[in-house]
């Protein structure tokens, strides 16, 4: 019998992973699992899907510190469910909603024979991981460093880069980390988003098992691009996912076959016009911080 592998989707934040995830999920043959290793609760923080406790955001996993976390994610691209670990530690009415919907989804996708998608951008960092030990098939988005930064702006984000330092295991195999020191405790925050697009753009380029894609070149022409994946991924491209494909990267209204979101969050992914949403991505940003930006990042665009 062969094996199925599970998908990986992953890249910064604010580089439409959520919108690449959901995406791929539209022919029926993916569980999406948001985000596993996300240190804010929610998303993160919920031991029936991922039972390991994350301490940093990009947390870096590897074969020196995965004694906890390969059995964990076993379990988490397995489907299965933790349900007494989920009701020891999260109780809220949010909480309980949450569980069944992934427990249930979990159970049924198990018994149906599907995958697990992962869509997580604070596994950028370990994507070479998860690729080697847990076999997925892994997908890493790069965005166009100006709409990157912008969208981070207009979010008001910064990045605590003490998080990445602090990770001894990560700065030893991705010594670009230390680049990010000089920029500790900045008010500079183009600088620091430019710094971090420019840093994970630098390892990203050469661990192995990953497939680069550019998310603007995507969102521009969708269905060939998405039919593209599929095959990547070992998904089948069917007329029905292509079918919502088409509605969900053109704008149509929820209930119209794309995608929509309950949840009051500003970057989850909701039916839009990607073609549209590239050309806007510059929005918020001056002239001047536009150079800035393509000069901060010029060494690895």
């Amino acid at each position: 019998m062969t094996v199925r592998p599970p998908v990986l989707v992953t890249g910064l934040p604010r580089s439409g992973t959520s919108w690449a995830g959901k995406m791929l999920a539209a022919g029926g043959e993916l569980v999406y699992v948001n985000e596993p290793l996300n240190p804010q609760h929610p998303p993160g923080r919920c031991p029936g899907v991922l039972r390991a406790r994350v301490s940093h955001r990009f947390q870096y996993i590897c074969d020196d510190n995965s004694a906890a976390w390969l059995p964990a994610f076993r379990d988490t691209v397995a489907l299965r469910y933790g349900w007494a670990a989920e009701l020891r530690v999260n109780r809220a009415p949010y909480d309980l909603a949450r569980m069944v919907r992934y427990g249930a989804a979990f159970t049924l996708g198990r018994w149906a024979g599907r995958r697990a998608l992962l869509d997580d951008p604070f596994a950028v960092l370990s994507a070479a991981w998860f690729a080697e030990r847990l076999g997925c098939r892994v997908i890493a988005l790069v965005r166009d460093p100006v709409a990157f930064v912008a969208s981070w702006q207009r979010l008001g984000w910064t990045i605590y880069f003490h998080e990445l330092l602090e990770q001894p295991l990560l700065v030893r195999d991705h010594p670009e980390v230390l680049r990010l020191r000089a920029l500790v405790g900045s008010q500079d925050q183009v600088a620091k988003a430019a710094a971090l697009w420019r840093v994970t753009r630098t390892i990203l380029s050469r661990l192995p098992g990953v497939r680069l894609v550019s998310y603007d070149e995507l969102a521009a022409d969708p269905v060939p691009g998405f039919r593209e994946l599929y095959g990547y991924a070992g998904l089948r491209w069917s007329r029905a996912a292509e079918r919502r494909i088409v509605r969900a990267c053109t704008g149509g209204p929820p209930g119209t076959g794309g995608f929509a979101w309950s949840g009051l969050s500003r970057t989850a992914f909701r039916p839009m016009d990607s073609r549209l949403a590239v050309c806007s991505g510059h929005r918020g940003l001056t002239e001047q911080e536009i150079a800035r930006v393509r000069e901060l990042t010029a060494a690895d665009s």
